[in-house]
């Protein structure tokens, strides 16, 4: 039996969090080494995972498949497609600078009498949500998808409500309200859509007598198995509905905003970097694969929505005061263009939606990064609270600035290609909705700009007057980051040649072709 590598991905971070939480109390500093080690070896995994994917070979690689639960048709079933691997490269290469950024938000606190907060706990929660993120994206078996689908809200609920936000200006009393508000929020919607997609898993085994996602998409290919149209709907919507919880996709949005402002930056890089993309991935994944012909039927009502998300997204966005709040009302627009190119049905769109997880991931956790550094030097999330960085911290103001032309799509940074991709695919197929999703542009434009204006230009605020720069530590976090988005800017390649071929099978499973361009007759 060849070396089990995606498990062994899967399981390190979950081995290494299971270690963290069990250093003692009083080995802080050992806890924090050991979880970036062990991030590091799973970098190192993933790596090795990206090596071996080759393009043009089978569409589902480095496959395993064992018996789990036998009566019930449930099997232990992992394979990679190219879509899968560009986002468990983008996960392990991200956590490792989670923990680096974070290396301090877990440390005892003073207020009054010194109350110790469980760092080991917060590295360990961390490393779970890597391990159930990269089982999410290998898992080929339905069943085991939904299992760590809804597993990762655990950790994810104690990371925001127990480890949230020291900069707060009401408070630790009302800070600590207010998380707990926001990690109910999370926990609450996702756990709805998780419940209404168990009732469509258990639909789908019902119709098909297993759960196994390659069977049933062979057997709806051959013919075999031949869903009743309003059954396959139901169906697609049950599996839908959660994802777009998940994605976040207006109007099932309300929680992402809560759960970044009040997280530390690290967790609200995990958030929307790292677990959101489970909630786009798996559309493409199940949602087109399993249901085409739903998939096509609900479209229409798709587009809207994803338009809905990158205008109401970006709206909200100019209109913030507090920092966080703003990136996080961006991202809700960025995965409406995300949504918009996967539904597209065109293969620029749907490659541009790939791309734009991998490009948003890494380009929202330099911006988010750089934030969460600023927020810490000054104890405010407030906008207003800020004024003149840029003349006392040039190097942060300065990855702070490529962090949000990343965010607003300028050309040369890795986020362009993405968005350009999303647009012309859509415009190919929807030119209406391809016009009105390029406002979302021109109001990214707005709000990273104005937001970079009120805060590092102007006269220095006497509060950031001895603002420090960036640290050693720090630097080593945001470099890695602004280099990629540079590198994946100019040279996207690499990226799209392990994405197109999955592209194309997703394509054939709805059995869409591209549109040809109308050319005018010759006069």
């Amino acid at each position: 039996m060849s070396f089990p590598l995606l498990t062994a991905t899967a399981a390190l971070p979950a081995l290494g969090a299971i270690a963290t939480a069990a250093v003692p109390a009083a080995r802080r500093t050992a806890a924090k080494w050991l979880a970036l080690i062990v991030s590091l070896a799973t970098l190192v995994l993933a790596a090795i995972v990206l090596v071996r994917f080759d393009p043009g070979g089978d569409r589902y690689q480095l496959t395993e498949s064992r018996a789990w639960i036998k009566d019930f048709g449930v099997r232990y079933e992992l394979g990679v497609d190219g879509i899968a691997v560009a986002l468990i490269a983008l996960t392990a290469l991200l956590i490792p600078f989670v923990i680096l950024a974070g290396w301090h938000d877990a440390d005892p606190l003073e207020t009054g009498n010194t109350r110790w907060r469980p760092t080991q706990g917060f590295f360990a929660l961390i490393l779970a949500v890597e391990a159930m993120v990269i089982i999410s994206f290998e898992a080929t078996d339905v069943f085991l998808f939904y299992i760590f689908f809804e597993a990762m809200l655990i950790p994810m609920y104690f990371l925001i409500g127990g480890f949230g936000d020291r900069a707060h200006e009401h408070g630790e009393e009302t800070a600590s309200t207010q998380r707990s508000y926001a990690a109910v929020k999370f926990l609450l919607y996702n756990l709805v859509g998780g419940l209404i997609m168990l009732a469509a898993v258990i639909g789908l085994y019902v119709v098909a007598g297993n759960f196994s996602l390659t069977e049933i998409a062979a057997a709806r290919a051959n013919g075999s198995l031949d869903m009743a149209t309003n059954t396959e709907r139901w169906l697609f919507l049950g599996f839908f509905f959660a994802f777009a919880v998940k994605a976040p996709l207006w109007p099932l949005h309300t929680w992402l905003p809560n759960a970044m402002g009040e997280a530390t930056a690290p967790v609200a890089v995990l958030i929307t970097a790292v677990v959101d993309k489970v909630g786009t991935f798996a559309m493409l994944r199940f949602c087109l694969q399993l249901f085409p012909e739903a998939s096509k039927w609900a479209t229409p009502v798709i587009l809207v929505l994803a338009l809905i998300s990158i205008i109401y997204g970006a709206l909200l966005a100019v209109g913030q005061r507090d920092i966080k709040r703003l990136v996080a009302y961006a991202s809700i627009s960025h995965f409406g263009f995300i949504v918009l190119g996967i539904f597209a049905m065109t293969s620029q769109g749907q490659s541009g939606a790939t791309l734009y997880m991998v490009n948003h991931g890494i380009s929202t956790a330099a911006l988010m990064l750089v934030a969460g550094f600023l927020i810490s030097r000054r104890g405010s999330r407030l906008i207003a609270d800020y004024g003149g960085v840029q003349k006392v911290a040039p190097v942060l103001a300065g990855t702070f600035l490529i962090g949000g032309l990343a965010t607003l799509s300028l050309p040369g940074l890795a986020p362009f290609v993405s968005e350009f991709l999303v647009l012309v695919g859509t415009y190919a197929r929807y030119p209406v909705v391809g016009i009105i999703a390029t406002f979302g542009i021109v109001l990214a434009a707005l709000y990273t700009l104005v937001l970079y204006q009120r805060t590092m230009t102007g006269p220095v605020k006497a509060e950031v007057a001895k603002m420090p720069d960036l640290r050693v530590r720090e630097l080593v976090v945001v470099t890695p980051l602004i280099v990629l988005l540079i590198f994946l800017g100019v040279y996207p390649k690499p990226l799209t040649d392990i994405v197109n071929p999955a592209v194309k099978q997703t394509m054939s499973d709805v059995q869409k072709k591209d549109p040809q361009p109308e050319v005018e007759a010759a006069k």
